[in-house]
């Protein structure tokens, strides 16, 4: 693991996707697709802070996402819900900063006040865990314009905004950006998830179903970014 890790990216981010059509093709219902599926957002997670990955960050629902039946949303609320009752059990919670990207406005009283005390957690600042809850990201970018929108309204400050101030303003703040985007289920699009903080992220998409994904595959990810030549618009030097 060693050698795989020695260009290894500092936030990676999952589209995760393929709950629905690994149940589907069970015979089961989609929901319980979701519940594997939560049992492999639990394992990678622990993968990745085991690797020392300083930032992973998870679409679990997006803004979209509210188009499906009631039945499969309450199932994931479900699952989120017993998701945060476990993690204050667990020792990671007080060495993992957890934090919610997203309007969680929509959702019941006792899932805010859950995601409240989860996001109080943690002790060690060097490494965060996202779940991107309600999240879109024209929604996360527009949110950052408009405050800074306001906060020029109310000094009077004329000056443009600039680049780094959208980025800190944005819902992941001064976390770095993306550096891996692994999608999975088969799928070649980003979805409206971290549009800003994924500009310069490599892509990797993967044909396998989320609850079918490994630590294994997590990391022939990383050896495969710790391949790429990442030139930010220039050239390569050598």
């Amino acid at each position: 693991m060693a050698e795989i890790l020695s260009k290894k990216p500092r936030h990676i981010a999952f589209i995760m996707d393929g709950n629905g059509r690994w149940a589907q093709q069970r015979g089961l219902p989609r929901t319980a697709g979701h519940a594997e599926g939560g049992k492999t957002f639990r394992a990678i997670a622990d993968a990745c802070l085991d690797r020392d990955i300083e930032v992973i960050t998870f679409f679990a629902f997006s803004t979209e996402n509210w188009k499906r039946p009631k039945l499969e949303i309450a199932a994931l609320m479900k699952l989120l819900n017993r998701y945060l009752v476990d993690w204050f059990s667990e020792e990671r919670a007080k060495n993992t900063r957890v934090h919610f990207l997203g309007d969680t406005t929509p959702f019941s009283e006792e899932l805010r006040d859950l995601i409240a005390r989860a996001e109080q957690t943690g002790e060690n600042i060097s490494h965060h865990l996202n779940i991107a809850l309600n999240y879109g990201g024209r929604a996360d970018i527009a949110q950052a314009a408009n405050k800074l929108l306001s906060e020029r309204i109310l000094t009077g400050n004329p000056s443009p905004v600039t680049e780094d101030e959208i980025t800190l303003a944005l819902s992941t703040g001064e976390m770095p950006p993306v550096d891996l985007l692994i999608r999975t289920g088969g799928e070649m699009r980003i979805s409206n998830f971290l549009l800003w903080q994924s500009a310069y992220a490599e892509l990797y998409f993967s044909d396998t179903l989320w609850p079918d994904f490994s630590a294994e595959e997590l990391d022939r990810a990383i050896d495969w970014f710790s391949g790429r030549d990442r030139r930010y618009g220039g050239l390569n030097q050598k």
